[in-house]
């Protein structure tokens, strides 16, 4: 009977403990959860520049802003190209420079291509808001 109470004991603050913390996704609210499905075929011209590393490509038509995909190398990532900082507007769409994402408003937010992740800006709370990328073959399939 004792081990029962110890183990109910147990699980009752393994679940008391394990909370949501919203704390830091607070300021993450401004894109939607968009559902992306989509298949790029490497061998087009338009996303031949993936079969190489380091060479992002953006997307439109998919997601918030629209997609930016990535050949890290060891596999391939796949961002929203709209500014999570930001409320969606003309100027929150990121273009590429380099391995960056720069957003086009007067803050001009900075996120690298390969993580993700704010640079510069340590007061961004948010980073890019990432997409499934799973290559087959030489069409590589990107969605949430």
């Amino acid at each position: 009977m004792m081990k029962k109470i110890v183990f109910c004991s147990l699980i009752t603050l393994l679940f008391l403990g394990c909370s949501r913390n919203d704390d830091n996704n607070n300021n993450c609210n401004f894109l939607f959860n968009v559902g992306v499905n989509r298949g790029l075929n490497l061998n087009f011209v338009e996303y031949s520049d993936l079969n190489f590393i380091s060479n992002p490509v953006y997307v439109p038509g998919e997601g918030n802003g629209g997609l930016i995909v990535t050949n890290t190398g060891t596999g391939f990532v796949a961002f929203d190209a709209a500014d999570p900082n930001h409320q969606p507007n003309s100027c929150s769409i990121l273009t590429i420079s380099g391995l960056e994402g720069i957003c086009g408003c007067t803050d001009a937010n900075k996120y690298s291509l390969f993580t993700g992740q704010p640079l510069e800006n340590s007061e961004l709370r948010c980073g890019l808001k990432a997409y499934r990328a799973e290559l087959n073959g030489d069409i590589l399939f990107i969605s949430n």
